[in-house]
Protein backbone atom coordinates (compact mmCIF):
# COMPACT_ATOMS: atom_id res chain seq x y z
CA UNK A 1 0.00 0.00 0.00
CA UNK A 2 1.19 3.39 -1.01
CA UNK A 3 0.22 6.48 1.42
CA UNK A 4 0.01 9.76 -0.18
CA UNK A 5 2.24 12.88 0.58
CA UNK A 6 1.19 16.22 1.36
CA UNK A 7 -1.08 17.07 -2.02
CA UNK A 8 0.55 14.10 -3.44
CA UNK A 9 -1.01 13.75 -7.24
CA UNK A 10 -2.81 10.56 -8.49
CA UNK A 11 -3.23 12.17 -12.30
CA UNK A 12 -5.37 15.05 -11.24
CA UNK A 13 -7.07 14.16 -7.43
CA UNK A 14 -4.60 15.20 -4.60
CA UNK A 15 -4.23 13.00 -1.57
CA UNK A 16 -4.39 15.14 1.00
CA UNK A 17 -2.39 12.99 4.06
CA UNK A 18 -1.63 15.95 6.40
CA UNK A 19 -5.83 16.45 6.16
CA UNK A 20 -6.72 13.32 8.74
CA UNK A 21 -7.53 13.88 12.52
CA UNK A 22 -5.57 12.54 15.23
CA UNK A 23 -7.43 9.54 16.11
CA UNK A 24 -7.36 8.21 12.05
CA UNK A 25 -3.84 8.84 12.23
CA UNK A 26 -2.09 4.92 13.32
CA UNK A 27 -3.98 4.08 10.18
CA UNK A 28 -3.08 6.52 7.76
CA UNK A 29 0.86 6.93 9.41
CA UNK A 30 0.65 2.35 9.05
CA UNK A 31 -1.36 2.09 5.75
CA UNK A 32 1.61 0.15 4.67
CA UNK A 33 0.87 -2.39 7.18
CA UNK A 34 -2.46 -3.62 5.83
CA UNK A 35 -1.64 -5.86 3.60
CA UNK A 36 0.15 -8.27 6.08
CA UNK A 37 -2.55 -8.02 8.11
CA UNK A 38 -4.73 -8.78 6.27
CA UNK A 39 -2.99 -11.66 4.35
CA UNK A 40 -2.72 -13.36 7.98
CA UNK A 41 -5.62 -14.48 7.83
CA UNK A 42 -4.76 -16.74 5.14
CA UNK A 43 -3.75 -20.48 4.98
CA UNK A 44 -0.25 -20.19 3.12
CA UNK A 45 -1.76 -21.94 0.31
CA UNK A 46 -4.34 -20.24 0.35
CA UNK A 47 -2.46 -17.28 -0.11
CA UNK A 48 -0.44 -18.52 -2.68
CA UNK A 49 -3.24 -19.31 -4.64
CA UNK A 50 -5.05 -16.00 -4.56
CA UNK A 51 -1.20 -14.35 -5.15
CA UNK A 52 -0.86 -16.83 -8.31
CA UNK A 53 -4.33 -16.03 -9.12
CA UNK A 54 -3.34 -12.22 -9.46
CA UNK A 55 -0.46 -12.97 -11.37
CA UNK A 56 -2.01 -14.67 -14.04
CA UNK A 57 -4.71 -12.32 -14.47
CA UNK A 58 -1.86 -9.09 -14.85
CA UNK A 59 0.14 -11.28 -17.15
CA UNK A 60 -3.05 -12.11 -18.77
CA UNK A 61 -4.01 -8.40 -18.77
CA UNK A 62 -7.65 -10.47 -17.92
CA UNK A 63 -9.80 -8.39 -15.33
CA UNK A 64 -10.85 -4.78 -15.28
CA UNK A 65 -9.49 -2.20 -12.68
CA UNK A 66 -11.71 -0.75 -10.21
CA UNK A 67 -11.56 0.99 -6.56
CA UNK A 68 -13.29 1.49 -3.57
CA UNK A 69 -13.93 4.59 -1.34
CA UNK A 70 -13.21 3.62 2.31
CA UNK A 71 -14.41 6.72 4.20
CA UNK A 72 -14.11 7.48 8.30
CA UNK A 73 -16.63 10.34 9.38
CA UNK A 74 -15.80 11.93 12.55
CA UNK A 75 -14.79 14.95 14.74
CA UNK A 76 -11.70 16.93 13.89
CA UNK A 77 -9.88 16.38 16.76
CA UNK A 78 -9.64 13.57 19.70
CA UNK A 79 -6.18 12.00 21.15
CA UNK A 80 -4.81 9.54 18.36
CA UNK A 81 -5.90 6.04 18.51
CA UNK A 82 -8.50 6.73 20.60
CA UNK A 83 -11.80 5.97 18.13
CA UNK A 84 -14.58 8.82 18.92
CA UNK A 85 -17.84 7.46 19.64
CA UNK A 86 -18.82 9.71 16.24
CA UNK A 87 -16.71 7.87 14.17
CA UNK A 88 -18.60 6.15 11.13
CA UNK A 89 -17.48 4.36 8.14
CA UNK A 90 -19.73 4.20 5.00
CA UNK A 91 -21.09 1.31 3.64
CA UNK A 92 -23.56 -0.01 0.84
CA UNK A 93 -25.29 -2.80 0.36
CA UNK A 94 -25.44 -4.40 -3.36
CA UNK A 95 -29.50 -4.54 -4.80
CA UNK A 96 -30.19 -8.14 -4.46
CA UNK A 97 -30.46 -8.37 -8.50
CA UNK A 98 -26.96 -7.80 -9.82
CA UNK A 99 -24.83 -10.37 -11.27
CA UNK A 100 -22.31 -10.21 -8.98
CA UNK A 101 -21.54 -10.34 -5.15
CA UNK A 102 -25.75 -9.25 -5.08
CA UNK A 103 -26.95 -8.49 -1.41
CA UNK A 104 -23.52 -8.41 -0.37
CA UNK A 105 -22.36 -5.03 2.28
CA UNK A 106 -19.30 -3.12 -0.02
CA UNK A 107 -17.36 -0.27 0.25
CA UNK A 108 -18.87 2.36 -2.32
CA UNK A 109 -17.22 1.94 -5.72
CA UNK A 110 -16.85 -0.13 -9.29
CA UNK A 111 -14.74 -0.56 -12.46
CA UNK A 112 -13.12 2.26 -13.86
CA UNK A 113 -14.05 4.49 -16.41
CA UNK A 114 -10.99 5.22 -19.01
CA UNK A 115 -11.73 8.78 -18.52
CA UNK A 116 -10.97 8.66 -15.09
CA UNK A 117 -7.48 10.04 -13.64
CA UNK A 118 -6.23 6.73 -11.46
CA UNK A 119 -8.00 4.95 -9.02
CA UNK A 120 -8.88 8.54 -6.37
CA UNK A 121 -10.87 9.34 -8.99
CA UNK A 122 -12.37 6.21 -9.71
CA UNK A 123 -13.40 6.24 -6.02
CA UNK A 124 -14.89 9.10 -6.01
CA UNK A 125 -17.08 9.39 -9.23
CA UNK A 126 -18.81 5.93 -7.49
CA UNK A 127 -18.94 6.70 -4.81
CA UNK A 128 -20.90 9.79 -5.72
CA UNK A 129 -22.63 7.63 -8.51
CA UNK A 130 -24.15 5.58 -5.63
CA UNK A 131 -24.61 7.48 -2.41
CA UNK A 132 -25.01 10.83 -3.49
CA UNK A 133 -22.60 12.21 -1.36
CA UNK A 134 -20.84 15.74 -2.12
CA UNK A 135 -17.45 15.25 -2.70
CA UNK A 136 -16.42 18.79 -1.63
CA UNK A 137 -16.70 17.42 1.70
CA UNK A 138 -14.22 14.57 1.37
CA UNK A 139 -10.27 14.52 2.06
CA UNK A 140 -8.50 11.45 0.54
CA UNK A 141 -5.95 10.55 2.15
CA UNK A 142 -3.92 6.82 1.34
CA UNK A 143 -4.57 4.74 -1.62
CA UNK A 144 -3.87 0.94 -0.14
CA UNK A 145 -2.37 -1.51 -2.28
CA UNK A 146 -4.21 -2.98 -5.54
CA UNK A 147 -5.63 -6.17 -5.05
CA UNK A 148 -7.47 -9.17 -7.23
CA UNK A 149 -10.77 -10.42 -6.55
CA UNK A 150 -10.61 -13.42 -7.87
CA UNK A 151 -14.56 -14.27 -8.27
CA UNK A 152 -15.34 -10.58 -10.12
CA UNK A 153 -11.73 -10.76 -11.64
CA UNK A 154 -11.17 -7.11 -10.77
CA UNK A 155 -8.13 -5.56 -9.67
CA UNK A 156 -9.35 -3.42 -6.51
CA UNK A 157 -7.28 0.03 -5.26
CA UNK A 158 -9.23 0.57 -1.99
CA UNK A 159 -8.82 4.76 -1.45
CA UNK A 160 -8.93 6.11 1.81
CA UNK A 161 -10.36 8.82 3.19
CA UNK A 162 -11.75 11.87 5.53
CA UNK A 163 -14.59 14.05 5.78
CA UNK A 164 -15.02 15.77 9.07
CA UNK A 165 -18.78 15.85 7.82
CA UNK A 166 -20.05 14.21 4.91
CA UNK A 167 -23.30 15.54 4.65
CA UNK A 168 -26.16 13.08 3.57
CA UNK A 169 -26.15 10.40 2.12
CA UNK A 170 -28.59 7.80 0.32
CA UNK A 171 -29.44 5.25 -2.39
CA UNK A 172 -29.59 6.80 -5.86
CA UNK A 173 -30.03 3.92 -7.99
CA UNK A 174 -32.26 1.27 -6.22
CA UNK A 175 -31.28 -1.32 -9.38
CA UNK A 176 -27.88 -1.13 -8.00
CA UNK A 177 -27.69 -0.24 -4.56
CA UNK A 178 -30.19 -1.43 -1.83
CA UNK A 179 -28.98 0.58 1.28
CA UNK A 180 -26.44 3.21 2.26
CA UNK A 181 -25.15 3.80 5.55
CA UNK A 182 -22.81 5.68 8.18
CA UNK A 183 -21.68 2.74 10.07
CA UNK A 184 -20.01 3.32 13.70
CA UNK A 185 -16.55 2.38 13.67
CA UNK A 186 -17.66 0.92 17.43
CA UNK A 187 -19.79 -1.45 15.83
CA UNK A 188 -17.11 -3.17 13.74
CA UNK A 189 -14.73 -2.71 16.96
CA UNK A 190 -17.06 -4.77 19.13
CA UNK A 191 -16.04 -8.33 20.01
CA UNK A 192 -19.51 -9.15 20.08
CA UNK A 193 -20.46 -8.31 16.58
CA UNK A 194 -17.25 -10.10 15.14
CA UNK A 195 -17.51 -13.95 13.39
CA UNK A 196 -15.60 -15.68 10.21
CA UNK A 197 -17.71 -16.58 7.53
CA UNK A 198 -17.10 -19.22 4.90
CA UNK A 199 -19.33 -19.56 1.36
CA UNK A 200 -19.77 -22.98 -0.01
CA UNK A 201 -18.69 -24.95 -2.09
CA UNK A 202 -15.58 -24.16 0.25
CA UNK A 203 -15.22 -25.11 4.26
CA UNK A 204 -14.80 -23.63 7.37
CA UNK A 205 -10.50 -23.57 6.99
CA UNK A 206 -11.39 -20.66 4.01
CA UNK A 207 -13.05 -18.51 6.47
CA UNK A 208 -12.57 -14.98 6.52
CA UNK A 209 -13.16 -12.17 8.98
CA UNK A 210 -16.88 -10.89 9.13
CA UNK A 211 -19.24 -8.39 11.03
CA UNK A 212 -22.81 -9.34 11.77
CA UNK A 213 -24.38 -5.76 12.10
CA UNK A 214 -27.94 -4.95 12.56
CA UNK A 215 -28.94 -4.54 9.04
CA UNK A 216 -25.98 -5.79 7.15
CA UNK A 217 -23.74 -8.56 7.13
CA UNK A 218 -20.13 -7.27 6.38
CA UNK A 219 -18.08 -10.28 4.75
CA UNK A 220 -15.76 -11.35 2.01
CA UNK A 221 -13.36 -8.48 0.36
CA UNK A 222 -14.57 -6.11 2.58
CA UNK A 223 -14.94 -7.43 5.76
CA UNK A 224 -10.91 -8.58 5.31
CA UNK A 225 -10.29 -5.17 4.65
CA UNK A 226 -12.01 -3.71 8.04
CA UNK A 227 -10.18 -6.34 10.06
CA UNK A 228 -6.96 -5.43 8.76
CA UNK A 229 -7.19 -1.56 9.40
CA UNK A 230 -8.53 -2.76 13.06
CA UNK A 231 -5.48 -4.80 13.32
CA UNK A 232 -2.97 -2.07 12.16
CA UNK A 233 -4.81 1.03 13.53
CA UNK A 234 -5.04 -0.61 17.02
CA UNK A 235 -8.29 -0.52 17.15
CA UNK A 236 -9.04 -3.98 17.39
CA UNK A 237 -10.33 -5.68 21.06
CA UNK A 238 -9.85 -9.96 21.44
CA UNK A 239 -12.59 -11.96 19.91
CA UNK A 240 -14.20 -15.67 18.77
CA UNK A 241 -11.94 -16.31 16.25
CA UNK A 242 -13.47 -19.91 16.60
CA UNK A 243 -17.08 -18.62 16.31
CA UNK A 244 -17.15 -20.10 12.46
CA UNK A 245 -20.50 -20.07 10.14
CA UNK A 246 -21.21 -20.83 6.85
CA UNK A 247 -22.75 -17.46 4.49
CA UNK A 248 -26.05 -18.50 4.40
CA UNK A 249 -26.40 -19.19 8.53
CA UNK A 250 -24.40 -15.92 8.92
CA UNK A 251 -27.26 -14.04 6.67
CA UNK A 252 -30.28 -15.88 8.70
CA UNK A 253 -28.92 -14.15 11.78
CA UNK A 254 -29.31 -10.78 9.89
CA UNK A 255 -32.49 -11.47 8.72
CA UNK A 256 -33.40 -12.81 12.52
CA UNK A 257 -32.65 -9.29 13.69
CA UNK A 258 -34.53 -7.56 11.38
CA UNK A 259 -37.44 -8.96 11.92
CA UNK A 260 -36.66 -8.37 15.77
CA UNK A 261 -37.40 -5.11 15.08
Amino acid sequence: MSAGGTARERGRVSLTTELGPPWLRPLVDNVDQVPDAFRRRLPADVLAMVTAAGATASLRGDGRDAAVLVLFSGPESGPSGDVPKEADLLLTVRASTLRHHAGQAAFPGGATDPDDDGPVATALREAHEETGIDLGRLHPLATMERTFIPPSRYHVVPVLAYSPDPGPVTVVNEAETAVVARVPVHAFVNPANRLMVYRRPHTRRLAGPAFLLNEMLVWGFTGQVISAMLDVAGWAQPWDTTDVRELDEAMAAVDDESDRR
